[in-house]
């Protein structure tokens, strides 16, 4: 596996952030009669690292990745050797890993290490394979792409055909997932009646059958993995008391305000970053947020969720980020529970208020920018009453 580093500032590069997709092998030939049609003198594949040091599964992803790298590169030399007038040599090709020094759960951190690499070699244009998302199967691309029209790089997607939506959700409706769904439903199901009693066995199996058979194409992103799965398990055991901690905490503070009017209300819909992951991470600390009296999820999107507060004690607890971390840790483990919280990351935003600190992305219709004056935030939040917070009443994780 080349690791780029000989190849130097060229102009007219291109790097290419790639993972196993129905549309890759097209994405390489495109890129391919690009460069023989002279657009690019070099082109750069790479993988982001999603795994680190002491995981499970990082020897076999690493070798995983060795793999679809050395493949890409054959794919692209095979395609060189195709084109007439055009020798291997005359196209630089190169591969290599980003990203293993720092977790990467958004657009945003894809995007900085993706400009790094750029920078250190000279390169000036990006292309997406249009089925592009390194994080499993939730699609990044919309959001990757935005970022990246932030940035000084020349971005477009190769146009090639995708895969209906039909063959996705063929592929993606696996017996693993089937068999998980099913059993969660079932074990769930005798927890709230009698394993013992035939009649709700029977019916326990029918209903886990049926949620089974709706659900277990969009429950899940991945397959369950025997190396991943049983520790977050047990993770998530530690993780439920804990939330009732919380959520029994956060009912006596909001019970004590309702109950004494000399106590502060001050509704404000508030936006933090998180970096917990898409997909089933983000629904599960968006609906532990929603699940604490005090706080409601109304939107996850872009790596941000926009929560509305009741008292400003419940506002300090979202930002400290205590339900951030306890995800981390379900899914990820110790280490990355240790991460700065959304207040040390400076990855807050509040709306309405004397306090608020920008405006509402909603009511941007005039494309103003994203970081508003304090006093104006306030003015405009306040003139908007509570329709921006309801207009997204339900969590969906884009």
């Amino acid at each position: 596996m080349a690791d780029g580093g000989g190849l130097g500032p060229k102009g007219g590069s291109v790097v290419v952030p790639i993972e196993s997709t129905p549309t890759l092998r097209a994405t390489v030939t495109h890129l391919v009669e690009s460069a023989a049609d002279g657009e690019f003198s070099a082109i750069h594949f790479v993988v982001f690292a999603t795994w680190r040091e002491g995981d499970p599964e990082a020897f076999d992803r690493e070798a995983s990745v060795d793999r679809l790298l050395e493949r890409v590169s054959t794919w692209a030399e095979a395609d060189l050797a195709d084109v007439d007038d055009v020798d291997v040599g005359d196209v630089a090709v190169a591969t290599t890993v980003v990203g293993g020094d720092e977790y990467l759960f958004g657009a945003d951190d894809y995007v900085r290490e993706l400009v790094a690499y750029a920078d250190d070699h000279g390169i000036e244009h990006v292309v997406l394979d249009p089925e592009y998302t390194p994080v499993g199967n939730t699609t990044l691309l919309q959001s990757l792409e935005f970022a990246l029209s932030r940035t000084d790089l020349v971005v477009r997607e190769a146009p090639v055909a995708r895969p209906t939506r039909r063959e996705r959700l063929r592929k993606e409706a696996t017996g693993i997932r089937f068999a998980a769904i099913f059993g969660l439903s079932l074990a769930f199901y005798l927890a709230l009646g009698d394993p013992f009693y035939p009649f709700d066995v029977v019916t326990g199996v029918a209903s886990a059958t049926i949620v089974a058979v709706t659900l277990s194409r969009v429950s899940l992103d991945a397959d369950p993995s025997l190396a991943r799965t049983p520790m977050r398990l047990l993770r998530g055991a530690v993780y439920v008391p804990a939330l009732l901690f919380e959520i029994l905490k956060s009912n006596v503070v909001v019970a004590r305000v309702i109950l004494d009017p000399r106590m502060p209300i001050e509704p404000t819909l508030n936006r933090v970053r998180v970096i917990v992951g898409s997909g089933l991470p983000v629904t599960t600390l968006a609906n532990s947020i929603t699940l604490t009296p005090g706080t409601l999820t109304v939107r996850a999107r872009d790596g941000n969720l926009y929560v509305h507060s009741l008292i400003p004690w419940a506002r300090d607890g979202l930002f400290d980020g205590s339900l951030e971390r306890w995800t981390r840790f379900v899914f990820y483990g110790r280490e990355a529970a240790r991460l700065p919280t959304p207040r040390e990351r400076d990855d807050v935003g509040i709306f309405q208020g004397p306090d608020a600190t920008e405006e509402y992305p909603g009511a941007r219709a005039d494309g103003g920018s994203e970081r508003e004056d304090p006093s104006a935030a306030s003015s405009a939040a306040n003139d908007r009453d509570d329709d921006s917070d309801t207009a997204d009443g339900e969590v969906t994780a884009e």
